[in-house]
């Protein structure tokens, strides 16, 4: 090994020529994981030292549908330094006639409790919510305001009650923390609710009460305290050390899904590597040749050439992790203006060795097999050239290193990624992606060595000389249809997906979807609200249902937390209540209650979800509603179909179970577009408090939120791709002498610049077509699967993004193709020809 080093070390003092390629995927590939990764790591870790700012105090107590009671209030002031109330919740904002969806949010003297709330024009808490001319103020969304027309001064009103504009809402220190909300939000003080006829029983709202401990208390002592203070009534626990917990999870997993298309970017870059691995020893095909003569052994020529392709790797790695590393870096300050959450940018050491051990293992994978192949050829063999008789087969221990490098890759991953499902399921697509492109190109060059004969190429020279170009191995077919077809599949995958969800969203989804949700409809108001419906000739079908909100808290006994994680036993959940099946019904097992059963509990599952949930029937669901615990039996399941826009409740309980409860309906409508102003005048002036809730304007929501990750995923796609750019240069540099040489012999025999220039460009072009095919096949495969297996839609080809990617992947070969055919065109056939003796 001493003599080994020695040798590499000296032959690596001539340079780095033909490495740039191999150098400059290592950086690039290894240099995006980092990045993402240190993005990641900045977010989460901002999420969790600015903890307390986010939930809006060092603890969070939850409850639905009610306040805390004066006991139950006495004990957080007897328990935490300060106690601070907020209720939030949905309503109409109506100025004259318009009127638009908010999120209200209700706050005491005492809010926030931790972090500052920023209001244009600059005023305290208490000025804005104090009002003006004996009426209550409010902070508006900028967005709400200007959707409403609306003033500084200005009076709105919400439900009943007149409140006036003091102020725009710039930042809401707790806005992360909080509940989801389907409109911009609207700050308010509690007490100015009071008569606005919004917070009545059974309406939908909820209330936090965020505390600030006293100095020396303990969080997990005071967890338990509460839990047992409030058991059985229907509190959810927050704290400061996981203020925006849906937020990091999905900053999580989408951090780690940006990591595993960056891997695919290496996977790419790895192809470069591999070519520059083949390239770089042919040229050393002399020394390898000589030093086998002079008696080296095999294992001395793999030892010297592992030692230099090591070498240069971990600089390659290194440029990556530093590139990585310092970006984020660099780019903080436009990422933390952009950025609705806290980012604490630095370096951050776990997310670059991450990244540096992925980029060792793919060059080891990609550039192990061309180096294992050196060592089991004879010398005879090499002199006769490497590039045409180094087929050996690689000895099986290099073959059992390479699968034990490719498992631990792909381990790494799935250890390093939140979902190791998702991992595992992006390695092999992957994988799937580059057999389906290596097959793609085998058998391109094999239909090109075929066409190449047909008569049907006579008289057509450049097509002909292109399609048996692209049959000649030393073209780089492979290579090409590899680098370029794993980034456009990436990104075809990206495109199918989004051209999908768009399409099911604004498309679809209004034709089976109702036009309207109305919330709040208290009981007696139900009847005025349907009349005033039936009379209106525009109104299609109209569906009504009680509901309610209740917490999962067991089944069988067992705390719903020790169950399962599924998203049912997660928060709280709408419930209803029926005496018969609701019109529409399937069940898939057991059978629905009497009308008039008064026995013990009843409640029927959904059939998908309770098979999730590993329900049978008989079981037993616990549920808190309105602090009373509901233990039911499971009589039966049914189909849900979410994708409808209807009412779809996972429980619905028979009708004395909960009929005694205070509760409010839902309704939905369906009605002509001409209709709607005219409805929602007349009943927002009749029922103030009745919520309003376009579904347009929330599927719009959706396709806005879906089409900004479909962004972010294209752009980590396009990385991918440019990786792979980087490899067609490669490819094209490398291959440029013999174009040269091919130039100079064409033009001997009598071909013109024109013929010999669409030559270049036919086989350029013929190469990335079929690079773009394969992605597009296999991305609809790919989206196919994701669709339908895990979203559960339906999923129909998208011709517009799939030719974009065929023409993309056609521009890129031939940008990269003809930026090397400049040099071939104008050389002299003379003066090569004279050079080849």
């Amino acid at each position: 090994m001493t003599a080994a080093w020695r040798i590499a070390r000296r032959e690596l003092r001539g340079g780095l020529a033909g490495f740039w390629i191999f150098l400059l995927c290592l950086t690039l590939g290894v240099g995006a994981i980092a990045a993402v990764g240190s993005v990641r790591a900045a977010i989460e870790g901002g999420l969790s030292r600015q903890g307390a700012v986010l939930l809006g105090g060092d603890a969070e107590l939850r409850l639905t549908y009610r306040f805390a009671t004066d006991a139950e209030r006495a004990w957080m002031e007897d328990n935490a330094d300060q106690v601070s109330e907020v209720v939030d919740f949905r309503s109409m904002a109506v100025v004259g006639d318009d009127r638009a969806l908010t999120q209200v949010k209700g706050v005491d003297a005492t809010w926030p409790l931790r972090g500052q709330a920023q209001f244009d024009p600059t005023l305290p808490v208490d000025k804005v919510l104090a009002g003006q001319a004996g009426l209550p103020g409010a902070a508006m969304d900028p967005l709400l305001i200007d959707r409403l027309g609306l003033q500084i001064g200005d009076r709105f009103r919400l439900g009943v009650q007149d409140f006036v504009l003091m102020a725009a809402l710039l930042r809401e220190p707790d806005a992360i923390g909080g509940s989801f909300g389907l409109g911009p939000r609207t700050l308010v003080a509690t007490p100015g609710l009071a008569g606005s006829g919004l917070l009545s029983p059974g309406t939908l709202y909820e209330t936090s009460y965020r505390l600030a401990l006293r100095p020396g208390d303990s969080l997990d002592a005071l967890r338990i305290a509460a839990t047992a203070q409030f058991e059985g009534a229907g509190m959810r626990w927050r704290d400061s050390r996981r203020g925006a917990p849906g937020v990091e999870a999905f900053v999580d997993r989408l951090g780690s899904f940006l990591v595993l298309v960056g891997l695919a970017g290496l996977a790419t870059g790895g192809v470069g590597v591999s070519s520059a691995v083949r390239s770089y020893l042919d040229t050393k095909t002399p020394v390898i040749a000589t030093l086998k003569t002079l008696g080296a052994e095999g294992r001395v020529i793999f030892a010297i050439y592992f030692a230099q392709i090591g070498a240069l790797t971990l600089l390659g790695v290194m440029a990556g992790v530093i590139l990585g590393g310092l970006a984020p870096v660099l780019a903080a300050p436009f990422l933390q203006s952009r950025l609705p959450i806290p980012v604490e940018f630095g370096l951050q050491p776990a997310p670059l060795f991450e990244a540096a051990a992925y980029g060792i293992l793919t060059a080891l994978i990609f550039t192990l097999l061309p180096l294992a192949r050196v060592e089991r050829v004879r010398a005879s063999a090499l002199f006769r050239g490497i590039g045409a008789d180094a087929r050996a087969r690689p000895r099986k221990r290099w073959l059992a290193a390479l699968l034990g490098a490719v498992g631990a890759l792909i381990g790494t991953a799935a250890l390093m990624a939140s979902s190791p499902r998702l991992a595992l399921a992006v390695a092999g697509g992957v994988v799937l992606a580059l057999g389906a492109l290596w097959l793609a190109a085998r058998g391109l060059r094999g239909v090109a060595r075929r066409l190449a004969r047909h008569p049907a190429l006579r008289g057509r020279t450049a097509l002909r000389l292109a399609v048996g170009a692209v049959a000649n191995p030393q073209e780089g077919a492979v290579a090409v249809v590899l680098s370029l077809g794993l980034g456009l599949t990436v990104l075809a995958t990206v495109g199918q997906i989004d051209a999908n969800l768009r399409r099911a969203i604004a498309a679809e989804l209004p034709d089976q979807a109702p036009s309207f949700f109305f919330i709040n409809i208290q009981p007696d108001q139900l009847a005025g609200f349907l009349d005033r419906l039936d009379a209106d000739p525009g109104v299609g079908r109209v569906a009504t249902a009680p509901s309610l909100r209740g917490i999962v808290t067991a089944i069988n006994d067992i705390p719903a937390s020790d169950w399962s994680d599924h998203w049912v036993l997660r928060g709280d959940r709408g419930v209803s209540h029926a005496a018969s099946p609701p019109p529409g019904t399937v069940l898939t097992a057991g059978e629905w209650w009497p009308a008039d059963h008064a026995g013990p509990p009843l409640v029927s599952f959904g059939a998908t979800e309770a098979e999730e949930l590993g329900l049978s029937l008989g079981d037993r669901i616990t549920v808190n509603i309105l602090g009373r615990d509901i233990t039911a039996t499971i009589a039966n399941f049914r189909q849900l179909d979410f994708r409808s826009g209807g009412i779809g409740f996972v429980m619905i309980f028979d009708a004395a179970s909960l009929s005694g409860a205070p509760q409010t309906h839902i309704a939905t409508l369906h009605t002509d577009p001409a209709s709607e102003a005219a409805i929602l005048r007349d009943i927002g002036d009749t029922f103030p408090n009745i919520t309003a809730i376009r579904v347009r304007d929330v599927a719009a929501r959706v396709a806005e939120a879906m089409g900004a990750l479909a962004s972010a995923t294209a752009l980590a796609a396009l990385a991918v791709l440019a990786t792979g750019f980087v490899v067609l240069i490669g490819a094209a540099a490398a291959g440029e002498r013999a174009r040269v040489f091919e130039a100079a012999v064409l033009k001997t025999l009598g071909a013109t610049r024109g013929t010999v220039l669409a030559s270049f460009a036919l086989r350029s072009a013929l190469m990335g077509a079929a690079a773009g095919l394969v992605a597009v096949l296999v991305a609809a495969l790919s989206a196919w699967a994701i669709l339908t297996q895990v979203m559960e839609l339906d999923y129909r080809f998208a011709p517009g993004s799939a030719a974009a990617v065929i023409a993309g992947g056609v521009a890129a070969t031939l940008a990269a193709g003809l930026a090397f055919a400049l040099r071939p065109l104008s050389a002299r056939p003379a003066r090569v020809l004279r050079a080849q003796e």
